[in-house]
């Protein structure tokens, strides 16, 4: 009983760690636009359906400020099991490898497990990530 209990409340802490809160995000035909003043150093997760295939990405400030995102895959550990923060690290959920939240938003260089490669732009109040790019990837998700 007592594992249980444990497990249910790590599930909890995981679950709302993962959460994209509050932030409403908008979009139009071609993008999504998530709030620049809604993007903290904490992990968020955004979950985009296209055609019937759910992709999870992610957005956060690294601790110089800068916008990171990326899908919640890795194109080398296969599958879809995303990625956990650890203060200012992201964790592999599949092969437990560690990386500094700072060195996110790079295209992996064949150096083994690594966030898979989202690009995006800025404009005065909002991070701009396109519905393009996010169907391109979703191969990484079924």
């Amino acid at each position: 009983m007592k594992k249980y209990i444990i497990g249910m409340i790590l599930l909890t802490l995981l679950i709302a760690g993962c959460s994209s809160g509050d932030i409403q995000i908008s979009e139009d035909d071609k993008s999504f636009k998530i709030p620049l003043n809604g993007i903290t150093d904490k992990v968020q997760k955004f979950d985009y359906d296209t055609s019937g295939t759910t992709v999870t990405y992610f957005v956060v400030k690294g601790t110089d400020g800068s916008i990171r995102t990326a899908f919640d895959a890795c194109d080398v550990c296969g599958g879809s099991k995303g990625y956990m923060q650890q203060g200012d690290d992201i964790k592999c959920n599949n092969c437990g490898r560690v990386f500094s939240i700072d060195g996110l938003g790079t295209k992996n260089k064949g150096y083994g497990c690594w966030p898979s490669y989202l690009s995006h732009t800025l404009d005065n109040k909002n991070v701009i990530i396109k519905k393009a790019e996010l169907t391109a990837g979703a191969h990484r998700f079924a």
